[in-house]
């Protein structure tokens, strides 16, 4: 791993540690702490969403054109200042411009590290560099929950100050960081040498008329819809409605997806390299189906009370095998899809349709998963079997360089082998 890389993925975990850090406890911080009420409260939770969906159409032209490494650090600027304003934030108006700043800086961080990682890595490094990745931010985001939980106290205002400020310090720190890390030649827009890549447009009607990016963002959406979108709505929602856990057993579900996350996530590596990725996909399609039915099982069955806690808990594992399964592959895939130069675009573009699933899935999982149960259950199954049915249907849009580099590579390297000399003939002198 480069020097470049190394300080990419700790960014990457740094960046994950500060959304920990705080995004948990901003309900109680504006409803309880500054006396604002719930509505304000869902209101900063829904700002987060909008400023995210409204910066993220910009933020693939502004890498394209000015490059990822200076728009990452724009974003990290963005989140500091939002950050502590919003530790500092006493009104309505005020949280909430300053929840958008903190928001909007988040949202562009994703596809300027993804972005980053694709610059310095190759087509055969790049599924373990994200699977790195996926790795070193879930144990950021686990570690930064974990610190803030026991920073916090509803009791002091001052507790939540300190929490936003450290966390403006942190993205202060990181932008350092990011902007004194040396890329690769090859990936800087000003290198004038014979390597550099022709200058690029980002342009967003050649994206849609790529059918294979179309397909995969149509398949990210419902991804995202039926798993990430339920995490914290729909399935925590039927949970506690359907079957009967405590607000103590939900964190212990959490705990054992991020669990998975770190155990599995290096271990499934190797089998996910020599797969097809749309195989893959479906693969997680129909384990999150047995993970659906296995949450139906723990709501609708008449089991008892333990036997529905740990039903509940396993499906919270099951997805995130699923999540380990796919780290390595979503993202190399869509920097695969991408022209020369256009990797900004393409991430960002993917990002956007996560943001979206992330806002529409719980105004949906949430109300359905409370009060439908039945229904709620069969519609996550259908999602995910269709998960498994569009995987398919990409399949025939990717090229085998694209689904399946490790067949391409295993080519390579059987042509390129030396052939053996020839035997020397029988009686011939030593």
């Amino acid at each position: 791993m480069s020097k470049a890389m190394r300080r990419i993925q700790v960014g990457s975990a740094l960046s994950a540690f500060g959304l920990g850090f705080t995004v948990p406890y901003l309900y109680v911080y504006v409803a309880q702490v500054r006396g604002l009420g719930a509505v304000t409260a869902g209101l900063v939770l829904a700002v987060f969403a909008v400023a995210a969906l409204i910066v993220l159409p910009f933020a693939g032209r502004a890498i394209v054109s000015r490059g990822a490494l200076p728009v990452l650090v724009a974003s990290l600027v963005t989140a500091a200042a939002g950050s502590l304003a919003l530790g500092l934030s006493a009104d309505a108006t005020t949280v909430l411009l300053s929840a958008a700043l903190l928001g909007a800086g988040q949202a562009v961080m994703q596809p300027a590290l993804a972005t980053l990682v694709v610059d310095c890595s190759s087509t055969l490094s790049r599924t373990r560099a994200f699977a790195t990745q996926f790795f070193l931010q879930n144990l950021g985001l686990g570690v930064g929950g974990l610190i803030g939980g026991h920073l916090v106290d509803p009791s002091r205002p001052g507790s939540f100050v300190l929490l936003f400020s450290i966390q403006a310090a942190m993205f202060v720190l990181l932008t350092g960081l990011m902007a004194t890390t040396r890329l690769p030649r090859a990936t800087l827009p000003e290198d004038g040498g014979p390597e550099q890549v022709p200058a690029v447009k980002a342009d967003w009607r050649a994206l849609f008329r790529n059918r294979a990016m179309v397909w995969l963002c149509v398949l990210g959406f419902v991804l995202f819809f039926a798993c990430y979108g339920q995490f914290e709505s729909g399935l925590s929602a039927y949970g506690v409605e359907a079957a009967g856990i405590s607000t103590s057993t939900l964190g212990t579900a959490l705990a054992a997806n991020t669990a998975m996350i770190v155990l599995a996530q290096f271990l499934v590596l190797r089998f996910v390299e020599r797969r097809r990725r749309s195989r893959v996909i479906a693969g997680v399609g129909l384990l999150w189906a047995v993970a659906w039915a296995v949450a139906g099982f723990s709501g609708l069955a008449d089991v008892s009370q333990a036997v529905a806690t740990v039903s509940f808990i396993s499906v919270y594992a099951l997805f995130g095998l699923g999540e380990a399964l796919l780290s390595p592959t979503l993202a190399p895939l869509v920097a695969d899809l991408a022209p020369s130069g256009l990797a900004g675009q393409y991430n960002s573009a993917f990002a956007l349709v996560k943001q979206l699933a992330l806002a529409i899935g719980p105004a949906v999982g949430g109300p359905m998963g409370a009060a439908l149960h039945g229904p709620y259950i069969v519609l996550m199954l259908v999602f995910c079997l269709g998960l498994a049915g569009l995987a398919m249907v990409l399949e025939r849009q990717l090229t085998t360089a694209q689904n399946h580099p490790y067949a391409t590579r295993s080519r390579v390297v059987a042509q390129s082998a030396p052939a053996s000399p020839p035997a020397a003939p029988v009686g011939a002198d030593a």
